[in-house]
């Protein structure tokens, strides 16, 4: 691989005005058609399948006017006064009416009429129901709603809203994001110390990026797709972008700062050497990002096919448009002479002499301290995020507020029991659904059970049913279950009954995941072990890898369960109230960290490969591959953290918990893991770390990864039988 990749990159060096432009033709395309020709995006995370999704299939069939979104408008009196004064009744009529004609409403409900009154009479409300599907309901008619409550507003009534039809926009390319991005450049100007290299890798980056998120725009013209799935290739798309070019500009410069190496045959030698990690290390992330198709779950599987191809761009501009921008700055890139004595890579020399002299004690203290940062993992419990998760000062988390006061906390975690009467006698209907509503009412985690509402022909009936506990506690989670085994009974009178809405839609998401979890870790490790097989020609690093990575993994989830599921630190990164972890989670920080912690791998034990087929020479190769690669890898890990670390400040709590598992699980990875834990165990096994069995050797491929079958370097100034035949770079 690595000779295909050097004759890639003198290829690309050479041709670089030709690369430049096709790159820039395709962000034009691209770009035209994600901005003109984008499709919708949705907020709903629906699974095919569960039980409260088959629900909703079964609503939107036969009782339409119940599968809608509904707008939930909450008023509020002020302190000591009511509802039924004269004059905020007068203006609560008048701004409900108002919305029963904005376009696309069909009915709205009368507060003094259906009883939604608290029993203080401070705090009511009053849903609007829309004819479009929750996340098909315009933006104009949410404005136009909120227009129509301002005579309410004028009679001295809080309004706010909630609903389905109220979920908020996930936000993309905030000042938060951007502030990460600014840091990632300080990074890279320390770390290269120069500041147009360290603009080199933003660009490039930035290039992969545009390309890969206004792709995903225009595909959700054709795919369901939600808003999640841009934001996450924004996410990885940028940093990964950013660190497969360090990785390359980095192995040039430290080629560069021999006087004799030729640019040319240094940005090859780069793409050849650091090019084929990074080649490697992209291929472990697309594989693991596309792995999450095995979940089963259509939205987790276009979130992870979206990243992958933003990975893809990441790797493909890395290996062409990287190396072409390096020939046209040529010369320049060239480091200046130090004056100190002291080596670039002293520090990270001076940590792998540390580590490795102590591996014992190195082990035994990073293990224990991992797994001291897994323990609250054990607690874990999985849900969506629902209004008491966004930011306090949003309509949706003051509406949650208010019917929390109003009416319970159990009331925001109503869930609906839907029953198909279509099997049952005309005759027995009406008591059947009488004795479930008993059977529903006499379950002690129940506060209140409505009256059952059916459609015009009596085949489909609906019951609300409010629990005493929030949405978020294991309780109703409890409740759910235990509510669903009155199916049997309604089964044999020839009904079906599903237990259905938000709260019960999250549980099941929930399952399901949870049900996936175990397969998607054991096809992640096997993915490990075959891929760094075949990389090193090893055993024993594929198994000290994989055990790292999944080390890395535990301590990420016990560090998110502690600050978003346990409350802790919340002030300081601004999360509303704590709640279970986002269900698709685990999942996603499983193929994410995956593929990221084998950039870090590969880059880092492939120098030690290198430095060890040289010299053969284990101990020597471990110190050596530390502090050729430390600084870099550290550099790398700390623009991932910084550009990760960014969206723990976006207000979506969805993309705030994967910002913050993403950051932290780097972080630790980076650091802990694969500066010190490798190393450490690379100095305990050892020349036994280079070996495959015989008849495992054979079968292996051969990819080279380090370069050892690249040609012999071309010192400055020399030409060789190529550029004959070419003409120097310098004439393009």
């Amino acid at each position: 691989m690595a000779s295909r990749l050097y004759t890639w990159g003198r290829w690309a060096v050479r041709r670089r005005g030709r690369v430049l432009a096709v790159w820039l033709l395709l962000l034009t395309v691209v770009g035209g058609l994600g901005i003109t020709l984008h499709g919708k995006v949705s907020t709903e995370f629906s699974v095919p399948g569960i039980e409260s999704q088959k629900a909703q299939e079964l609503l939107k069939e036969k009782f339409p006017a119940a599968s809608g979104g509904v707008a939930r408008v909450v008023f509020a009196a002020p302190e000591g006064d009511t509802l039924s004064d004269s004059k905020a009744d007068a203006a609560l009529t008048a701004s409900l009416k108002k919305a029963a004609g904005v376009p696309g409403v069909v009915n709205v409900s009368d507060p003094a009429g259906t009883g939604t009154v608290s029993q203080n009479g401070r705090i009511g409300y009053s849903d609007v129901m829309f004819r479009q599907a929750a996340d098909s309901v315009p933006q104009t008619s949410k404005d136009a709603l909120s227009d129509a409550m301002e005579q309410a507003r004028d009679a001295g009534l809080e309004v706010e809203f909630g609903g389905s039809a109220m979920q908020p926009q996930t936000e993309v390319g905030g000042p938060a994001e951007i502030v990460g991005v600014v840091i990632a450049f300080a990074v890279l100007a320390l770390a290269l110390g120069s500041l147009i290299a360290a603009g080199l890798p933003l660009l490039t980056a930035v290039v992969g990026v545009a390309i890969g998120v206004l792709g995903v725009q225009f595909v959700s013209r054709f795919v369901e797709m939600t808003s999640t799935a841009t934001v996450l290739a924004l996410m990885i798309g940028l940093a990964v972008g950013i660190d497969y070019a360090l990785f390359i500009l980095s192995r040039h410069r430290e080629q560069l700062a021999d006087p004799d190496m030729d640019v040319e045959d240094s940005i090859a030698r780069a793409v050849a050497t650091a090019g084929g990690a990074v080649v490697f290390a992209g291929a472990t992330v697309i594989i693991a990002l596309s792995a999450l198709a095995v979940t089963g779950i259509p939205f987790l599987t276009i979130m992870g096919l979206a990243a992958a191809v933003t990975v893809l761009l990441a790797v493909l501009i890395a290996i062409s448009l990287v190396p072409a921008v390096l020939g046209m700055f040529g010369e320049r890139l060239r480091p200046r002479p130090r004056r100190s004595e002291r080596a670039p890579g002293a520090w990270a020399l001076g940590w792998a002499r540390l580590v490795t002299g102590k591996p014992v004690i190195v082990l035994l203290v990073g293990v224990v301290g991992l797994l001291a940062l897994a323990l609250p993992a054990r607690d874990l419990r999985l849900g969506l995020p629902g209004y008491a998760s966004q930011p306090v000062e949003s309509t949706q988390h003051k509406s949650y507020d208010l019917l929390s006061e109003g009416f319970g906390v159990g009331f925001n975690a109503t869930v609906t029991a839907v029953v198909d009467t279509g099997g049952i006698p005309a005759a027995d209907r009406t008591e059947t659904l009488t004795r479930l509503r008993t059977s529903l009412a006499g379950d002690s985690g129940v506060a209140a059970v409505a009256k059952p509402v059916t459609n015009q022909d009596s085949t489909l009936a609906i019951v609300a049913v409010v629990p005493k506990t929030g949405p978020d506690a294991q309780a109703t989670t409890d409740l759910v279950h235990r509510l669903r085994e009155n199916a049997p009974s309604i089964d044999r009178a020839g009904g079906t009954l599903y237990i259905a809405g938000a709260t019960a839609a999250a549980i099941d998401v929930a399952g399901k995941l949870s049900d996936a979890l175990p397969l998607f870790i054991a096809i992640i490790v096997i993915l490990a072990l075959i891929l760094l097989t075949i990389a090193f020609r090893s055993l024993l690093v594929p198994v000290k890898a994989a055990l790292g990575f999944l080390l890395s993994v535990a301590a990420s989830l016990g560090a998110t369960v502690w600050v978003f599921q346990n409350g802790h630190l919340n002030g300081v990164l601004d999360i509303p109230s704590a709640g279970p972890v986002t269900s698709f989670l685990p999942v996603l920080l499983i193929g994410v960290l995956f593929g990221l912690a084998m950039d870090y791998e590969v880059f880092l034990v492939s120098r030690m490969r290198e430095h060890y087929e040289r010299t053969g020479s284990a101990s020597e190769a471990i110190v050596h591959g530390v502090a050729r690669s430390g600084r870099v890898v550290s550099a790398a890990a700390l623009i991932m953290v910084a550009v990760f670390g960014g969206f723990v400040f976006n207000h979506d709590p969805i993309i705030k918990s994967i910002g913050f598992a993403l950051s932290f699980g780097v972080l630790v990875d980076a650091f802990v893991v694969r500066m010190t834990l490798v190393p450490a165990t690379m100095a305990l096994i050892g020349r036994r770390a280079w070996g495959l069995p015989g008849w495992l050797d054979r079968v292996t491929p051969d990819v080279d990864i380090e370069g050892a079958k690249l040609p012999q370097r071309a010192p400055a100034g020399q030409e060789d039988e190529h550029r004959e035949a070419v003409g120097a770079p310098g004439s393009r």
